[in-house]
């Protein structure tokens, strides 16, 4: 019974010591998550607007832009999934990569070939294992990303919406990430920004008792769109990123707490069995001492 002893103390320190790391994960990631909320909150107004102000100026000229026109036989969209760099997030990934081959399989179903741009290296370890091709990726900075980085990732993907799909251009951009609901709630989202949808977004205006104003253009309808359109898309990304952070953070807090819950679990479950072992250890050895003291009594008696 001393040996197994030993085993329970062996499991009980290396238990505690896990836990300890998993408390202070799950605070640096509560840390975290505070500052991303803000940021998303921070940036949600600008992304909004300027969603609104596009919509705004596309509706009320009669230009064919190609970044507002739809195609008229669409065949080919970009998806941009958007994952982790770490793990540790309980479902994190593996959630928002389901909705992103749920959305793969739906463009497939229509007819269009789907090119993949991905960032996080949970993504790019999910096609790569699978041997799947990733047009573009980026990784290193989904904890903490920057407008920069949205910036980075926009500019392939405006030049894939521009380029004519013989020349590898795409009909459609679709992205995938999560959203930050709550601290408890981040559900994945699957939404299309380019070519922007302008019935929908006059319908919104019109739910909502805007006025839709008429618009002069200087120096043209064209030019604007031309300068809207990328931070547009920018701006999405940007919010994007931001929405992804804070839900990686909470799944991670979430994970780590859940992690430290079940470590003190285990702990109190270890710590009484090895109670009850010590007991059995004390047990014998009184026995022992007992019967020992009985067999020198039953000698000398014999002696006699």
């Amino acid at each position: 019974m001393g040996a197994q002893l030993r085993v329970y103390k062996r499991r009980i320190k290396s238990i505690s010591a896990t836990k300890k790391i998993t408390k202070a994960m799950e605070m640096i990631a509560a840390s975290r998550v505070v500052k991303a909320q803000r940021r998303v909150a921070a940036s949600s107004p600008y992304a909004s607007e300027l969603t609104r102000a596009v919509g705004a100026v596309a509706t009320g000229s009669t230009t064919q832009h190609p970044l507002t026109t739809e195609a008229t036989n669409p065949t080919r969209a970009a998806l941009l999934l958007i994952t982790s760099d770490r793990g540790l997030a309980g479902g994190y990934s593996s959630n928002v990569i389901k909705a992103a081959e749920q959305l793969t399989e739906r463009l497939t179903g229509e007819g269009k070939e789907v090119d993949a741009y991905i960032v996080g290296r949970k993504g790019v370890a999910y096609y790569g294992f699978r041997e799947r091709k990733v047009t573009e990726s980026w990784t290193g900075f989904t904890d903490n990303p920057t407008y920069a980085d949205a910036k980075k990732i926009a500019g392939p993907l405006i030049d894939a919406v521009l380029k004519d799909t013989a020349d590898g251009g795409v009909d459609e951009l679709h992205i995938v990430f999560t959203e930050f609901v709550s601290m408890l709630t981040q559900t994945p989202v699957t939404d299309r920004l380019l070519p922007l949808s302008l019935e929908e977004k006059a319908d919104e205006q019109k739910a909502k008792g805007e006025i839709l104003p008429l618009f002069d253009f200087e120096p043209s309808a064209e030019d604007v769109l031309d300068a809207l359109l990328p931070r547009y898309v920018e701006s999405r990304i940007y919010n994007a990123l931001l929405q992804a952070a804070a839900s990686k953070h909470a799944a991670t807090r979430r994970a780590m707490k859940s992690a430290t819950d079940n470590a003190e679990e285990l702990i109190k479950s270890l710590t009484r069995l090895a109670n009850a072992a010590r007991q059995a250890d004390i047990t014998q050895e009184i026995s022992e001492i007992v019967g020992g003291a009985s067999a020198l009594a039953d000698a000398s008696a014999g002696s006699d």
